[in-house]
């Protein structure tokens, strides 16, 4: 996360505290106070105006403006210009991304408002301020003077004001006749697509290999292996593929094609199964999705992302509404279950299917809630997993195609594999659907999460997650259900008393991690040691 997005989504939260519709500039000027470091932060926090006396200034102010313009997102164009003027800051000093001190300097250009209001009763000068927050170079920044400085000689226009307002001095210098833009230029690709494809793009090779395996009669663990190497690629094109796609089509639509594909690897694979007869195999992978990205992936994002800075944080009204979200589903899962021991065995499918549509609504409801009727909310809790241009619909839809049929492909010389593999290497099918195939599918995602949190954007590592998990549970496992009514085989809802175990247990402590909005690397590593005594006890039983 950059240093932008991380101030929006703290000014996004507290815009949500005060009460406000939307996220102002003072919002944003309250996220800097919260998070920023350096000689600005330390001489304006040193002359009174902190996070609490701020707030209390709006308190009594009334500073929540629901009637002011908003932009996109929820964003005042107040505070939209501020951001403007401060990636126009970074780009003219030669950097790519804005820093903490930029956005301080655009905000403390406006000449009216609340954080005017609060440099004037602390006796803080923008002007001064401009030189504690960029030094000349060579020279250490010094707080500011309390004395008068020298003001230059007004313009004959201006006298008469000046006479009029003893505080002319605390009003900044007119900005330049060049407004800056109102949408900022687009931001290059991150670092980490370009990392992750290096080594993704070796893996490629697996495909030919299997196919020639495939043909000639190979070794069915060599084979196995091969598509399983295979469909990690692929997974990521489809990933990539569907972003795209999803950008070209807006947020609505976009979130559909996610809630699609997203996860199309595990419903291909998983089909593959069904159609061979391999159900049990099937709900184990559910299972293991499921517990991978809650245990596995949110451990190891937040270890990674501990390793960086102390204290991790990010929002909690978005882990709070996906951790609820996974309580729901885990007690539609268990509803079979119950059933079946009450001897109405044969009602068990039917009511498999009652509440495979149910959660499939609910999972659709969360995107009419966080898209449409509560969009403000979440808008500081999105972002972007890659800032390169969008492919065009044509060439995204084409490449979503040709992943797609080989995914196919792979998952059926992967099933076609299952029964020699786990006969010559003793390895039991819960384990395979638990622990290796939702590792498979999820691999190229999974990694994504892990170098972002590791590059400090937490938000979107347990964004990747935590909603990842919600999705196999409430979409993934109702899609599955349909496809076995197609296919004549009995999907249900029933799963074995250690995987609802499992579940219940991973829900739990997944909550307790994240619905304080903060976490470190030892919680991390806390969930890595739960998957793995889980892993453990699958390749026992």
């Amino acid at each position: 996360m950059s240093t932008l997005d991380a101030l929006r989504a703290v000014a996004g939260e507290q815009a949500t505290a005060t009460g406000a519709g939307f996220v102002g500039s003072e919002h944003l000027f309250l996220a800097w106070l919260m998070t920023a470091e350096g000689a600005a932060h330390a001489t304006v926090t040193g002359a009174g105006i902190t996070a609490e006396s701020f707030r209390a200034l709006l308190g009594k102010s009334g500073s929540s403006r629901r009637g002011a313009a908003t932009g996109d997102g929820g964003i005042s164009s107040h505070a939209q210009r501020a951001i403007a003027a401060a990636e126009e800051i970074a780009r003219g000093d030669g950097r790519n991304e804005a820093n903490a001190d930029d956005v301080f300097l655009a905000l403390i250009r406006e000449p009216r408002g609340a954080i005017a209001r609060a440099l004037t009763e602390a006796k803080l000068k923008p002007s001064q301020l401009r030189a504690v927050a960029r030094p000349v170079a060579g020279k250490p920044p010094s707080p500011p003077r309390r004395e008068a400085a020298p003001r230059p000689a007004a313009p004959k226009s201006a006298p008469a004001r000046a006479r009029r307002d003893p505080e002319t001095d605390d009003i900044p210098e007119p900005r330049p006749p060049e407004r800056p833009r109102l949408t900022p230029p687009p931001k290059p690709a991150p670092r980490v697509r370009t990392r992750r494809w290096s080594w993704l793009w070796l893996l490629y090779a697996a495909i030919p290999v299997s196919v020639w395996l495939h043909y000639s009669g190979g070794s069915a663990t060599t084979l196995f292996v091969t598509a399983c190497l295979a469909i990690v690629p692929l997974a990521s094109l489809m990933a990539e593929a569907t972003e795209h796609l999803a950008e070209r089509t807006g947020p609505m639509l976009g979130a559909l094609l996610n809630a699609t594909f997203g996860n199309a690897t595990e419903v291909i694979v998983a089909i593959a199964a069904l159609n061979a007869g391999y159900i049990e195999l099937v709900k184990a992978s559910i299972t293991g999705s499921i517990l991978g990205n809650l245990l596995l992936i949110l451990g190891l994002s937040l270890f990674a992302g501990g390793l960086r800075q102390p204290i991790l944080r990010f929002s909690r009204t978005a882990a709070g509404m996906s951790t609820a979200l996974l309580s729901l589903a885990v007690a539609g899962l268990i509803l079979p279950s119950l059933l079946r021991g009450t001897g109405a065995e044969q009602r068990v499918l039917e009511l498999s299917w009652v509440v495979a549509a149910i959660l499939a609504a609910t999972y659709f409801s969360s995107l009419l809630f966080t898209l449409h009727t509560h969009r403000t909310v979440f808008a500081s809790t999105r972002h972007p997993v890659h800032g390169s241009r969008p492919w065009p619909v044509m060439f995204g839809l084409l490449v979503l195609a040709v992943a797609t049929a080989a995914v196919a492909v792979e998952s059926e010389y992967l099933v076609d594999t299952i029964r020699p593999v786990t006969e010559s290497l003793h390895v039991s099918q819960l384990f395979l659907g638990l622990i290796v195939i939702p590792i498979i599918g999820n691999a190229a995602e999974h990694a994504t999460a892990i170098v972002a949190a590791r590059k400090g954007h937490t938000e979107l590592a347990v964004q990747i997650a935590v909603g990842s998990g919600a999705q196999v549970a409430l979409l993934v496992a109702p899609i599955l259900v349909l496809a076995g009514a197609i296919a004549g085989q009995a999907m249900n809802l029933v799963f074995p008393p250690f995987q609802m175990a499992a579940l219940g247990i991973a829900v739990i402590v997944t909550a307790v991690v994240t619905l304080d909005g903060e976490s470190h690397w030892l919680e991390g590593v806390q969930l890595v040691a739960l998957y793995g005594m889980i892993a453990a006890a699958a390749w026992f039983i």
